[in-house]
């Protein structure tokens, strides 16, 4: 009885080396998906006051329009091909057109069932998106796409049950000046639900003007490695004491809960502190308290040891070993 107990105790602890040798150190691909914003200006046509936006950029010129200068009007009325997500560092996913415009929904709608309460005047600094040859694009489930037939007889596109708008001074992919105009409008996540950092999964990428495509984490924040951790043939954290008032671990999540970040050897431990810490590739990954919002990455490069790490695991600007 005592043998068989044994043996069995061997083998089970052999099979988990081999998951571990075998999950760590292996990397993989990165793809790419980029965004651009400005701040949020007075609503058209008088609908909405002005509302917080994103940024304070500019808004850009009347000449400066989607689809090759053919003016925004042909490009608000346009059917919106097909749906796709742009990653926003304040805002988390955001949902587009296939020409890039961001999507909107208002809170004077309903969703259950589907009403859109936006006619006449609002309709015209708020478009309504056509439901016709809208279909799903990558990261977007084509069930929560749907109609609702407007008060002058249209078909307009809904998302989780919500109408979809665009806005008449979005004039260029990217922009999101409609966000937060007057209290009401918010964009679109790929769920419906209005966009914002918490709808976040625990793990997921964006992409860097000057960094490239790189983790954060739920709430939007850059994640990164240290150099003198080790990732095989068990993940262990050189980070202790002192140096974890300045790199937070990052707090183990599930694997449903990511977003094109690599699942082999996506995976936690329990540091030598008996805190439980999560890994990208086996690596175990940080936050850094310096970085203040999303989109911050004062960490990249301290000490020539901190670096974001890419989806695969590996660290930015670094050849992994």
């Amino acid at each position: 009885m005592k043998t068989s107990w044994r043996n069995a105790s061997l083998v089970a602890s052999a099979a988990a080396v081999l998951v571990l040798t075998t999950a760590c150190g292996q990397e993989g691909g990165t793809s790419s998906v980029g965004s651009q914003n400005v701040g949020a200006t007075a609503a058209a046509g008088g609908y909405g006051g002005v509302g917080s936006g994103i940024g304070t950029g500019t808004s850009p010129s009347p000449s400066s329009t989607v689809g090759g200068g053919q003016g925004n009007l042909g490009a608000q009325s346009a059917s919106a091909g097909k749906l796709e997500v742009s990653a926003n560092a304040e805002l988390g996913d955001v949902l587009t057109d296939s020409a890039g415009l961001s999507l909107y929904r208002f809170d004077e709608d309903t969703a259950e069932p589907p009403k859109s309460n936006c006619n006449g005047d609002c309709a015209t600094a708020w478009p309504p998106v056509p439901a016709n040859d809208a279909s799903a694009g990558a990261g977007i489930d084509k069930a929560l796409l749907g109609e609702v037939t407007r008060a002058d007889g249209s078909k307009q596109l809904t998302i989780g049950g919500w109408p979809a708008y665009r806005y008449a001074k979005d004039t260029k992919a990217g922009d999101l000046t409609g966000q937060g105009v007057g209290g009401k409008w918010y964009a679109l996540a790929p769920t419906g639900k209005k966009a914002s950092v918490a709808s976040l999964p625990g793990l997921s990428t964006r992409n860097d003007p000057n960094l490239g495509e790189i983790v954060v984490d739920k709430n939007g924040m850059t994640v990164y490695r240290f150099a003198k951790d080790k990732a095989w043939p068990e993940p262990v954290s050189n980070c202790t004491g002192a140096c974890l008032e300045k790199w937070p671990v990052v707090a183990p999540v599930s694997a449903n809960d990511t977003k094109d970040v690599q699942k082999k050897g996506l995976m936690s431990f329990t540091r030598s502190d008996g805190v439980k810490q999560q890994t990208v590739n086996c690596s175990p990954i940080y936050t850094f308290a310096a970085d203040k919002q999303p989109g911050d990455t004062n960490g990249q490069g301290v000490g020539g040891t901190w670096y974001a790490v890419r989806p695969n695991g590996e660290m930015v600007g670094v050849s992994d070993k």
